[in-house]
């Protein structure tokens, strides 16, 4: 009798899987690794005066320099018990937040599209996307040494990716950054000041950019209806009335974000939403 000694289709399926998952937690890890990098950069970039490669890492109170075992990504905030162990100045949750943030991003990047030039592409996006969401809630600005090379890069991913199309993206830009300059310009010739930062029309663009013109609709449309709920209860908060301002980076970026990983079901609606209104 002869037993055959090839792997079987089950134990073939099963190391796939193993595969699968050590590349996703991989994904995971360099992710949380590319967010301590990221607290950094939400830090200092927006102080011209500081540098975000030099000094090292450091207490923001102490100025005490960090110690390798102290800089492990959500592993030494949970150590320390969110505290400096020099000073035991409170550490901000933002940066395991923000660590988390972009390893789960990376992680689903990894699933969705495997190793690939679209998930180093687009790694690169979430990540100068997360970025803004917090500089611009700190600061209300979104830095162009962010935006503007996020257009260029954009483009020059759309040449080598199959997940978008170069003429998708060049629309994209096009259309993405004029349309917030429209209602820029139309709100400040009726209201006679700024609604609306040039930041955001150049965050818009490199979204076009990055996704493609068929993403703007979804983007604008679910930034501007989120953004008016939260600007709402600002009001209603702040007293301000319309001199009421909140950052619009955040939303344009969470709806991006959700765009790339639920384009398909956001489609899907859209094609049902056809289906049911025209006649």
């Amino acid at each position: 009798m002869c037993v055959s000694a090839g792997v079987t289709p089950q134990r073939k399926k099963l190391n796939q899987m193993d595969l699968t998952t050590y590349y996703i937690f991989s994904g995971f890890v360099f992710g949380t690794i590319v967010g301590s990098f990221l607290n950094v950069v939400i830090l200092r970039l927006p102080n011209d005066e500081e540098s975000i490669a030099f000094p090292a890492s450091h207490c923001t109170n102490c100025l005490a320099e960090l110690h390798w075992y102290e800089n492990i990504p959500i592993l030494s905030f949970l150590v320390l018990r969110g505290k400096c162990s020099h000073c035991k100045a409170k550490i901000s949750f933002q940066y395991p937040l923000v660590e988390l943030s972009m390893g789960l991003l990376s992680a689903a990047l990894v699933q969705r599209f495997g190793l690939s030039i679209t998930t180093a592409g687009y790694f690169l996006f979430c990540a100068a996307l997360l970025a803004i969401i917090w500089i611009d809630i700190q600061h209300q600005i979104i830095p162009d040494v962010i935006s503007l090379p996020g257009i260029i890069i954009g483009f020059l991913f759309s040449l080598i990716t199959p997940a978008l199309h170069w003429q998708a993206s060049v629309i994209g830009i096009l259309v993405g950054g004029g349309i917030l300059y429209a209602i820029a310009l139309l709100y400040f010739l009726i209201r006679k000041i700024d609604g609306m930062g040039g930041g955001d029309i150049k965050l818009l663009a490199m979204i076009g950019a990055f996704l493609g013109w068929q993403a703007l609709p979804f983007v604008i449309f679910a930034s501007s209806l989120s953004g008016s709920i939260v600007g709402l209860l600002a009001m209603t908060k702040q007293k301000k009335g319309g001199l009421t301002r909140i950052p619009f980076g955040p939303f344009l970026s969470l709806a991006a974000l959700a765009y790339l990983f639920f384009s398909d079901k956001v489609n899907m609606l859209y094609q049902w939403y056809l289906a049911i209104s025209l006649p």
